[in-house]
């Protein structure tokens, strides 16, 4: 694959930013992906591994990108923006992994000089571990990644090829609409498993040794990072009221179902359930971002580097991307 990019610059190397740019090198996305970090160790580490071919302080790493991906915690990107802004070259383009869209989605894009765009994006891939030691190159293959819809067409199509590249499947939202779907889908579950954790302390003794794989299924992602995940819950606060309220009235019912005694009740409550799970996982119809980017990688229109792929280049829609 001809290189999309002569540099990417990748800001934070844990497990998200450690994957991007994997894969990047892996997929041979870019001519040089460098590592922008706090530490030098974790530089010396990532480039050990193969994972950046070089870096630096984010200053540093940023300087002569054609894109830069944020994967620093949410609450740290408007000072990390800030930091780079003078250090970046018209026409690149910025894009990040982060999980809460609306804050960012309204003050970065101010931030940037001209001829700069943030095309924000979140893949929905991870995992409760974290860290660079856990950075694998297929991390995002057939995961769903939201783009952030408002930056200019030509940038969120060069965006949207990237994730695709990296073997995600494009979605566009826009950034309210992002994080309202990813409360329920994403931060409702872990809030979930990390309050069924904290209840924990009220088990009788002994409890934790007739813990089976059901167990084990529900509460993997409370063993996520807890400071990553009170910055997220917070973050999303507003759109995560509406859900959690509709969810602790869910568990109040089904409770009055089992206080009746009668099974038969509880049968019925508990399919109904099922039934709305299988309608809440049935497979995505598809969208027209990634019916452009399957047409431009068809037709062998990857961007060349420090260009965009404008709307005549990618052509028309095809089938879905699933």
């Amino acid at each position: 694959m001809k290189p999309c990019f002569d540099r990417i610059a990748v800001l934070g190397l844990g497990l998200l930013g450690g994957s991007v740019a994997l894969a990047s090198k892996q997929r041979g996305l870019a001519k040089c992906v460098a590592g922008g970090v706090r530490r030098p160790a974790a530089l010396e580490a990532a480039v050990a591994r193969g994972i950046v071919d070089e870096g630096g302080s984010f200053e540093d790493a940023v300087r002569g990108a054609n894109l830069v991906v944020l994967a620093t915690p949410v609450f740290a990107m408007v000072d990390l923006v800030r930091t780079i802004a003078p250090h970046l070259q018209e026409g690149a383009l910025v894009t990040d992994v982060g999980s809460v869209k609306a804050g960012v989605a309204e003050a970065l894009p101010g931030l940037l000089p001209r001829g700069v765009h943030y095309v924000g994006a979140h893949p929905m891939a991870g995992s409760h571990l974290s860290g660079l030691d856990h950075a694998r190159g297929d991390l995002f293959d057939g995961a769903p990644c939201v783009v952030i819809e408002g930056a200019p067409e030509a940038a969120r199509d060069r965006v949207s090829v990237f994730w695709t590249d990296l073997g995600a499947r494009v979605l566009p939202r826009d950034a309210a609409t992002h994080d309202g779907e990813v409360a329920w889908m994403s931060h409702i579950p872990h809030i979930l498993a990390f309050a069924f954790a904290g209840a924990l302390k009220a088990a009788p003794p002994g409890a934790d040794e007739v813990a089976g794989s059901g167990f084990h299924d529900f509460t993997r992602i409370a063993h996520s990072h807890p400071e990553l995940w009170g910055d997220i819950l917070t973050s999303n606060r507003k759109a995560i009221a509406a859900p959690l309220q509709s969810v602790a009235e869910s568990l109040a019912e089904l409770g009055r179902a089992i206080e009746t005694g009668d099974a038969e009740i509880v049968e019925r409550w508990l399919a109904q359930a099922r039934a709305a799970l299988s309608l809440a996982s049935s497979p995505p119809a598809g969208n027209d971002i990634t019916r452009r980017v399957r047409t431009a990688h068809s037709r062998g229109l990857n961007a060349s580097p420090g260009s965009a792929i404008s709307a005549a280049e990618v052509g028309d829609p095809i089938d879905p991307n699933e």
